[in-house]
């Protein structure tokens, strides 16, 4: 028992793996079998001799059987209890004779296996303090040019016109969007600050108004004009700013010479806050959220759920969203292929001071506008959670400029329906209103019920991932890498019953022992059958093959050259007698 217990105080919390690990265990088992063993042979030794003890008085012939049972087995113990009532000694022994059979089951539990994770190497995951790609410089006619961002545009049009990227599988989970990596099956990394695109919207359906008008149309999908040469016509439906010299329909339809519904129905409507290419501001540039310093866009989106909807006069929503630069605290974690990360905190300017910062120049040939940013934009962040102070997170300008080039492209932008069984037309890319672009939508993520903020957020959060990826700007946190091992895990309550049983075997063999001491006469025979046998020989024959009350080497070795025999009339006969105390068989007659 001592050396189970110093070998589970040894392989307690250790690897299975670790050096000799499996052998100790094994070696463990194998105690185990050799302490069973060891409780169960004195214990039934110990009960055989409590077997004499007890017909040192009369008893019942049987109880010899019961006693002879109870030694070799849990069955005739369990008739030991019940026959001598739990009242007598032997009844101790023969207890432990069946609580030793579960001993095995005890030892088995007090080992488990369990797995845990241990640190083996370091995890590596991007982040970006100021994003600045590497942009190849660009000419009109010799004049610098402002291109928009390629790294953001492939993204950001996947949310325009559908419903966003998707996950890739990858082995058995799926590709991170960034360039992570983990050299083990999981990785942990502490929070961490980068620089990211946040998004927010708000309802503003209240500015919307339902009247029929006599105004300019400016959003059907066949305009290819300038906007002087816009058609006018009567048009009923929600306006912004309806009381006033400029109504803006944002959802409705035109009514024909009979005054029934004709043509397109417009279904949803983006119209951006700073104007392109002028970059002049609507009502201040915001409604809802002045304060944000630097958004890349300040846009009102008019959705409804398609043209049945705008027909029965049902208001759509307006939703006022703004896009803009922000510092997220990022909680990360890589296990078995899947990437999972949480944002715990936000971080933006929220103090928009002073003017515009945006400086445009229409060339004299009015074939062009020069547009210049004439700040970068940075983000005064407070200490990050890896403990260093960066106060100069963002973009530089001309990056700014490239992102609100790659929103320009969607808003403002027109959906519209030509009639009950066709499909939703998308308008975007209006710079230039000469020019018609168009996609047939089949199914647009602008309409109801579709969420638009959580559209925004879905698209921030790719837009953010893009940000962290470009190889010109970020730079890697570490974390750690784990693996998943099996180690051996000690339950010692389990060892509390086989100690039990080793305790109460020590009580009962030193009790037997005090108990059998004082009974002159009867031998230390325990649960040998010899003196049962002995005993039914004839007295000389008795004399001859014991004269003590122990067993010594002599007298074992005349028991072993002795020779005896049943005779079913006349019991045990020693061989050597037999000539004398046999008869001779009588004669037939003849």
């Amino acid at each position: 028992m001592a050396g189970i217990i110093a070998i589970y105080v040894h392989l307690k919390d250790e690897p299975v793996s670790a050096p000799r690990a499996g052998v100790l265990l094994t070696a463990a088992n194998v105690l185990g079998k050799v302490a069973s063993a060891a409780l169960i042979v004195p214990t039934s030794e110990a009960l055989g001799q409590l077997k004499w003890n007890w017909f040192h008085d009369s008893r019942a012939m049987w109880d010899f059987e019961i006693f002879d049972k109870a030694s070799r087995g849990p069955w005739g113990a369990v008739m030991l209890l019940f026959r001598t009532r739990g009242r007598s000694l032997a009844a101790l022994g023969a207890l432990l004779i069946v609580l030793l059979l579960a001993i095995d089951t005890f030892f088995q539990q007090v080992t488990n296996l369990p797995t845990r994770s241990k640190i083996r190497g370091t995890g590596l995951i991007p982040r970006t303090v100021r994003y600045e790609p590497s942009t190849p410089a660009a000419f009109y006619n010799g004049d610098p040019e402002s291109i928009l961002d390629s790294n953001l545009e492939p993204v950001a049009n996947n949310f325009f016109v559908s419903n966003g990227t998707q996950p890739i599988l990858f082995g058995n989970g799926t590709r991170p969007d960034i360039p992570l990596s983990c050299p083990s099956e999981s990785c942990d990394w502490a929070p961490y600050e980068t620089l990211g695109i946040c998004s927010q919207c708000a309802d503003v359906s209240e500015l919307l108004r339902y009247t029929c008008l006599n105004t300019r149309i400016d959003w059907t999908s066949e305009l290819n004009s300038t906007i002087s040469s816009y058609p006018n016509a009567t048009v009923c439906g929600y306006f912004l700013n309806a009381t006033s010299e400029e109504p803006l329909l944002m959802s409705g339809y035109a009514l024909g010479t009979t005054g029934e519904p004709q043509g397109e129905t417009l279904v949803m409507r983006t119209l951006p806050l700073i104007t392109n290419p002028m970059r002049d501001s609507l009502w201040g540039g915001s409604i809802e959220f002045k304060d944000v310093k630097n958004p890349i866009i300040d846009v009102l989106i008019s959705s409804t759920s398609g043209r049945a909807q705008v027909h029965a006069k049902v208001a759509p929503t307006l939703h006022e969203c703004v896009v803009t630069w922000c510092v997220k605290t990022v909680k990360s974690t890589y296990s078995y292929g899947t990437y999972h990360e949480s944002v715990t905190t936000i971080y933006q300017n929220k103090t928009n001071e002073g003017g515009s910062p945006w400086y445009t120049f229409v060339y004299p040939e009015g074939d062009s506008t020069e547009q210049q940013y004439l700040e970068n934009v940075t983000i005064r962040g407070p200490s990050t959670s890896l403990g260093s102070q960066v106060n100069d997170w963002g973009v530089g300008a001309d990056t700014m400029v490239g992102a609100v080039l790659v929103f320009d492209r969607f808003f403002p932008s027109f959906t519209t329906v030509a009639n009950e069984t066709a499909n939703a037309l998308l308008r975007w890319k209006t710079k230039d209103p000469t020019v018609v672009r168009t996609i047939d939508m089949k199914w647009n993520p602008w309409l109801l019920p579709n969420n638009i903020s959580h559209h925004l957020q879905r698209l921030s959060t790719a837009l953010t991932d893009v940000i962290r990826s470009d190889p010109n700007s970020n730079e890697y946190v570490s974390g750690n890498a784990f693996i998943t091992e099996t180690f051996v895990d000690v339950e010692w309550a389990w060892l509390t019953f086989p100690l039990a049983l080793l305790l109460l075997s020590g009580i009962f063999l030193l009790a037997t022992i005090i108990k059998t001491s004082n009974n002159e006469g009867i031998g230390i025979w325990k649960t040998s059958a010899m003196p049962t046998l002995i005993y039914s020989l004839p007295r000389d024959s008795q004399q001859d093959l014991t004269s003590s009350s122990t067993w010594s080497e002599s007298e074992t070795l005349r028991s072993k050259q002795t020779r005896i025999r049943l005779l079913p009339s006349s019991g045990w006969r020693i061989s050597s007698q037999m000539a004398i105390s046999t008869p001779p068989p009588a004669r037939g007659h003849r």
